[in-house]
């Protein structure tokens, strides 16, 4: 009896250690908080390290190491794998949304007798950001919340047609790391070939769409103007046609042609719909027998020949 119950404890500890084998390593995370510091991603030539980010992101890479790193992004997920020692390095990641900024600091070493993989890394938001301009951010959560909520603070925000304009501006002019992230705003499509000769057509001046955003329900979309006169220009919203809720120029006014300061941006805020639905038709000279019938416009013509004779 007992070599019985000896055996039948040997086969299930050998089967307790068969399933053991079977089971997958898991591989820590190492989390990264964003506080707008930025974050240390060291590497080791010949292996790859996994950056979640959760977001679609644009990396910007410098070209000193293009050849040496290789960068690829999927799902959130982005892929680092240096060829070669880097030294310390700065990448910037956009997020494609928001415009937000992350900066990682990367260098790579040769990999050392018996050094582990690097574990993947996770960033994660540190506090959490103000929803508007002028808010300011909100604290954690805390169990007197509830009590709180119940008297509803007044709003205290930025209006979104100033928010879109400042946003539009400092993407077309300000260096992109100064770019301050607004959530919910997003980029737009334009239409190709928008036809804008009706946007100022007191003054002789050449537009041309350049980009646009949205946030809620009203678009912004950036206008490039250039002088095409020989004398210097000065520019009045009020001279602008279409259904604009807001209209900011760069500049207040255009020198002549050729000059340097000949060409400025004028940011059109719409509500409800973009630019295109917000312009003039174009008008074309009227010809009244267009739209006659064909005997009254043969008649028409008849008489004025005999009225010439």
């Amino acid at each position: 009896m007992k070599s019985l119950v000896k055996r039948s404890s040997a086969a299930a500890l050998a089967g307790l250690l068969l399933c053991l084998a079977f089971v997958p390593a898991v591989h820590a995370v190492e989390i990264l908080r964003w506080e707008r510091l930025p974050l240390a991603v060291p590497l080791v030539v010949g292996q790859e390290r996994v950056v979640f980010i959760e977001r679609n992101v644009r990396i910007g890479v410098p070209p000193t190491v293009g050849e040496q790193l290789r960068v690829q992004s999927a799902g959130g997920a982005i892929y680092l794998r240096a060829n070669a020692p880097i030294l310390p390095t700065r990448l910037q990641l956009q997020d494609v949304e928001s415009g937000a900024l992350i900066l990682l600091d990367i260098a790579a070493e040769p990999a050392k007798a018996g050094q582990p993989a690097l574990e993947p890394v996770r960033i994660v938001e540190g506090d959490v950001p103000a929803t508007r301009y002028g808010e300011p951010a909100k604290p954690a959560a805390t169990a007197d919340d509830d009590a709180e909520r119940t008297a509803p603070a007044a709003k205290q925000a930025t209006p979104v047609a100033v928010v879109l304009t400042r946003y539009a501006a400092q993407n077309l002019y300000a260096p992109l790391r100064t770019v301050e992230p607004v959530p919910g705003i997003g980029r737009v499509n334009l239409r190709r070939g928008l036809e804008l000769s009706t946007l100022l057509p007191t003054l002789p001046v050449h537009a041309q769409a350049l980009a646009a955003w949205r946030l809620e329900d009203q678009w912004v979309t950036a206008v490039k103007l250039t002088n095409i006169s020989a004398r210097g220009l000065d520019l009045d919203p009020r001279a602008l046609q279409g259904d604009f809720l807001a209209a900011t120029f760069q500049h207040p006014s255009l020198a002549p042609a050729g000059r340097a300061a000949d060409t400025t941006v004028v940011y059109l805020v719409t509500r409800g719909h973009g630019l295109a639905e917000s312009l003039l038709p174009k008008l074309s000279p009227i010809d009244a027998t267009v739209n006659l019938p064909p005997a009254a416009a043969a008649g028409q013509a008849e008489g004025g020949a005999r009225h010439e004779k």
